[in-house]
């Protein structure tokens, strides 16, 4: 017996080659999720959520990849933004469950494009009412939301501000121009004198600000894993689906049927062993982060696991872009058609792992090794950034 998820699952795989040939956004599939109330999920009992735990939210998420690895992609921020709520004090955090469980969707917003890091993005008060000015890129899942999570100067003070994506003055506008995740909403939002409720901006607090910083950063990167994870099952579900029904396998005269192959028959068992092994691994580190966080633990605790994560970064990408690559041994020139979209697979775990540089990530673990430090996070030569602007490892 199945249940909504696993229908919607059904469903909404069928037809993502289409909808990316298409371009055509997500916005009917991720209402059906919001219905189904997948974004409410790690929301606490005590602020009237049924929470189910974060390695069983990160093996849906996979599930959801699958699926449709643009609409996994774009609960990033939103999944981010409840796990943030969970750490502030539950004054400060009850309006905004509320809000999530009538169903609302927190998009994010946090790059920017300039010659220099500096933040542009800033909240000005001098009408005495605090309003948002400035454009973010890559602006993942804000072209569907209801709010939008930011970055952006208080005066000289780096906050972080959420606020309405309904207002006239934020526009979102579809123009990621990307060969892969084509879906996930990633374009330009632009706003201009947005208002800021009063509950719009949350301070992370003083006491435990540094295993926070930790945590919320292994959740953004472990989100793109678990997307990746996913397209690794997805790659393996199409690779068998094209291979099962052939007659011949490609290269020999007469009927030799591609599944009883054994070259064929290795590829799809390597296929098998990197979607199954990135899957553990996800969900592996998705566990240990949800212990920790429930039981509070030290900072030097989540910077643990926060490597944990970057290991998984340099070795996740890296399997299954090999697989997704790989995966056209089964079926030569047939398994190129633009029909089956097979070559999605690769495009999309590509797009993905570029989003953080996994190469400083490796670097930075060689650096610890090695001296004990971290590095400061910035290209040899470049100017420091002022203190309110320093990014969190």
């Amino acid at each position: 017996m199945t249940g909504p998820f696993e229908d919607l699952l059904a469903r909404v795989a069928v037809d993502a080659p289409q909808r990316e040939r298409e371009r055509r956004l997500l916005t009917a599939e991720l209402a059906e999720l919001r219905e189904i109330g997948f974004g409410t999920w790690r929301v606490p009992a005590a602020s009237g959520g049924s929470p189910i735990s974060l390695e069983e939210q990160f093996a849906r998420l996979i599930r959801l990849s699958a699926a449709d690895a643009s609409l996994g992609h774009v609960w990033r921020g939103h999944l981010a933004f409840v796990e943030s709520l969970r750490l502030q004090p539950i004054e400060l955090a009850q309006p905004w469950f509320e809000r999530i469980l009538a169903g609302d969707f927190v998009g994010n917003a946090q790059s920017e494009r300039h010659d220099t890091a500096h933040l542009e993005t800033r909240i000005d008060r001098t009408s005495g009412e605090p309003l948002l000015s400035g454009t973010k890129y890559y602006t993942t899942g804000s072209i569907y939301a209801d709010w939008i999570h930011l970055a952006a100067l208080d005066g000289d003070e780096r906050v972080a501000v959420t606020v309405s994506a309904h207002h006239p003055g934020v526009r979102s506008t579809d123009d990621w121009d990307g060969f892969g995740q084509l879906l996930t909403g990633s374009g330009t939002t632009v706003f201009d004198r947005a208002p800021v409720a009063d509950d719009g901006i949350l301070v992370a607090p003083a006491e435990g600000a540094e295993a926070h910083g930790h945590h919320l950063g292994a959740i953004l990167q472990l989100t793109l894993l678990a997307v990746i994870a996913g397209i690794a099952q997805r790659a393996l579900d199409d690779t068998i689906e094209f291979v099962t029904p052939r007659r011949r396998t490609f290269g020999f005269a007469g009927e030799t049927l591609p599944r009883e192959d054994p070259l064929v028959q290795l590829v799809v068992g390597e296929l098998d062993v990197v979607a199954a092994t990135t899957r553990r691994l996800v969900l592996s580190v998705a566990a240990d982060l949800g212990a920790a966080s429930d039981r509070g633990a030290s900072a030097a605790e989540m910077r643990d696991i926060q490597f944990e994560v970057f290991r998984l970064q340099e070795l996740v990408p890296r399997l299954v872009l090999d697989a997704t690559t790989r995966l056209f041994e089964v079926g030569g020139a047939s398994a190129v058609a633009t029909g089956r979209a097979l070559d999605r697979h690769w495009r999309n775990v590509r797009t993905i792992a570029s989003h953080n540089p996994v190469i400083q990530r490796t670097r930075a673990l060689g650096q610890v090794a090695l001296t004990g430090t971290l590095p400061a996070w910035q290209a040899p030569g470049a100017q420091a950034p002022r203190p309110a602007e320093v990014a969190r490892a």
